[in-house]
């Protein structure tokens, strides 16, 4: 029997999405599945060759307008079977009449151009070690000081739609520590960093100006100790660039953001790095 079931995943099975992603290389969260899960209920997808898991996908809808389609794997052994492509077109269903984001591996584009993505921009990952990060800046506190309805409005310039739930998951959840500037009482910068299966990810990292992204991210980086951090940082925000290298992180990894239908307008300037590849 060859026939592959496709159904949606439960909330506790999508660590098994995770697990693939790291044998993948791509570093995913510790808490990442239960992040993930506080976000949709049917927006994570399983494919199974006779009850085994060999493909996940997800396609996480945020509101009427937008949706983001992550972790779309095969497991090797089963490639080139077709079964990719059926995943693909569950998540595509799944969102509807929305436009799609997505942080796809570069050899994929053109698979991707098939269904109707642009390309944006690329995300390029840079780690490394920060050495004795000066974390002792005017104005920065605890992120969980900050009202999350201020969060949210920021949220709002730099990312397509609402996504209260998910900011929620992911500042309160156990081993992230999220920390902010704060400027003449209104919010400058903000970011989170969280442990990851190697070392720690920085994400998001959004900020006013590349000062304020550069007291954040000092921060965030004395909170994790002397391991290596990581950050995803869009190419088109030279200021961002430079901050990182700067610090001495180096290129590692990179994807292309790619969507469907008009390319959101946001404040890429603002973006200093991305929250999660997975979900946008």
């Amino acid at each position: 029997m060859n026939d592959l079931c496709i159904r949606t995943m439960r909330p506790d099975e999508i660590s098994i999405a995770i697990d693939l992603a790291a044998a993948e290389g791509w570093n995913p969260g510790l808490a990442d599945a239960d992040c993930f899960a506080a976000v949709s209920r049917d927006g994570f997808f399983i494919g199974e060759l006779d009850g085994t898991p060999v493909a996940t996908v997800s396609c996480v809808n945020y509101g009427a307008s937008f949706a983001f389609l992550g972790l779309y794997i095969v497991r090797e052994h089963v490639r080139g079977r077709g079964h990719g492509l059926r995943m693909w077109n569950a998540a595509i269903a799944h969102a509807g009449p929305r436009v799609i984001g997505l942080d796809g591996v570069v050899a994929q584009q053109q698979n991707y151009r098939k269904s109707g993505f642009k390309l944006a921009y690329a995300n390029v990952r840079y780690g490394g070690t920060v050495a004795a990060p000066d974390a002792r800046r005017t104005g920065v506190v605890a992120l969980t000081e900050v009202p999350l309805a201020f969060v949210e409005a920021y949220d709002s310039m730099v990312f397509p739609a609402p996504r209260a739930a998910f900011l929620r998951a992911w500042i309160g959840s156990p081993g992230h520590v999220g920390r902010a500037l704060v400027r003449d009482g209104r919010l400058a910068a903000w970011g989170v960093i969280r442990p990851c299966r190697k070392g720690s990810k920085i994400g998001p990292l959004f900020a006013d100006d590349r000062d304020a992204a550069e007291a954040v991210l000092a921060a965030l980086a004395a909170s994790a100790g002397s391991g290596q951090i990581f950050i995803d940082v869009p190419s088109v925000n030279r200021e961002a660039i430079a901050l990182v290298q700067t610090l001495g992180l180096a290129p590692v990894f990179e994807t292309a953001r790619m969507y469907t239908g008009a390319i959101p307008r946001l404040r890429l300037e603002q973006v200093f790095g991305v929250t999660t590849l997975e979900l946008g």
